[in-house]
């Protein structure tokens, strides 16, 4: 039992508790420790634990289901002639409605596949190397029943990743997406764990009410993902840390959000657990040109040499002001399909954007 506990004695000590019953009294936490002091100090080791190979053959099978697709190869049209920026671009604006109407283009992936993905019309999730590690390190968590740590700065795509690595998980698990207001109380965390476990009924009166039944509702599996888990006080942390270790519950643990990082560090507890740290980076510069071929028609007929400089100047590998800027153009090249796209208007559009530096 102390191994299923990870070595925890006072894991072990609240299971042992918590299945008393009738039986025999439980020894002390102190007790316990004394004991099992000992019985290290004996040379006694923990049994071993024939998880590991079932382990990797979970971890082996969740990470093949997490597997995100690959972009169709069979079905790719012909790519437009550049444009360099400076010429009137009328076929851009002419291509938006065409791929928002389902008309032949190139292929790019679903548009607005990913539940809970805003997007502009017509633009579709690119499946990065970042979209693709941070489905890998889901996948590892699944597959250990850890915790998953996903981090980065802000408009790097953190959360889109997330929901596509849980619109792929495997067969018998089901993601939760737990919302709660800038730094919670420890009420409004359970209610907030009540309403995305989706149980029935009202919220109980009483804390001891609202924690069994969300612990009863955690014995099936479960992923629980923390969006800006940075903004969440200790106790918060501590409480879900308190769900992830109780033996009766099945729970993965997503904690995503910028600087989340430095907050799970400050619970050694917490951070001991965490089975995959996965970082966000900026999108590279050799690979803007292709995946904003990718992520919208808008940028296809754009020279790459320009689409970095764009990238340079306005967007700095952040998705989240890609997507700004390719709904400003978009709104532009709809409402006057004759304008050029110059230098002149991108930096006008970079200035909607964001504020000047």
């Amino acid at each position: 039992m102390l191994g299923r506990a990870g070595g925890s004695v006072a894991v072990l000590h609240r299971h042992l508790k918590a299945t008393a019953g009738q039986g025999p009294p439980v020894p002390s936490l102190a007790t316990l420790y004394r004991v099992v002091h000992r019985d290290l100090d004996a040379g006694r080791a923990l049994t071993e634990r024939d998880v590991d190979t079932r382990a990797r053959a979970r971890m082996e099978r969740a990470l093949t289901d997490l597997a995100l697709a690959a972009r169709d190869e069979d079905t790719t049209a012909e790519t437009a002639r550049p444009v360099p920026v400076g010429r009137a671009v009328s076929a851009v604006a002419m291509a938006v409605p065409s791929a928002v109407a389902g008309q032949p283009g190139r292929p790019v992936g679903r548009p607005g596949a990913v539940a809970g993905v805003a997007l502009p019309a017509g633009a579709a999730v690119v499946r990065t190397e970042a979209v693709g590690a941070v489905a890998q390190a889901v996948g590892l968590a699944v597959a250990g029943q850890g915790i998953a740590c996903v981090y980065g700065d802000t408009g790097r795509g953190k959360t889109v990743a997330l929901r596509a690595a849980a619109a792929g998980l495997p067969a018998g698990f089901e993601a939760a997406w737990v919302m709660t207001p800038v730094r919670p109380s420890l009420a409004e965390l359970r209610r907030a764990l009540f309403a995305a476990l989706g149980l029935a009924g009202r919220f109980p009166q009483r804390s001891a009410q609202a924690d069994t039944l969300i612990v009863e509702a955690l014995a099936e599996p479960w992923v629980l993902v923390v969006d800006e888990a940075q903004r969440m006080p200790l106790p918060c942390l501590q409480y879900l840390q308190g769900l992830f270790d109780d033996l009766g519950t099945r729970v993965t643990l997503v904690l995503c959000g910028a600087g989340t990082e430095r907050v799970v560090a400050r619970l050694p507890q917490l951070a001991s657990r965490v089975s995959a740290w996965q970082e966000v980076p900026r999108l590279p510069a050799s690979q803007v040109p292709e995946t904003m071929a990718d992520f919208h028609p808008l940028w296809r007929t754009v020279p790459a040499k320009d689409l970095r400089w764009i990238d340079a100047a306005c967007a700095r590998g952040s998705f989240r002001t890609w997507s700004a800027l390719t709904t400003h153009l978009q709104n532009v090249l709809l409402t006057a399909p004759d304008a050029a796209t110059d230098r002149t208007l991108l930096h006008r559009l970079f200035q909607r954007v964001g504020p000047p530096l």
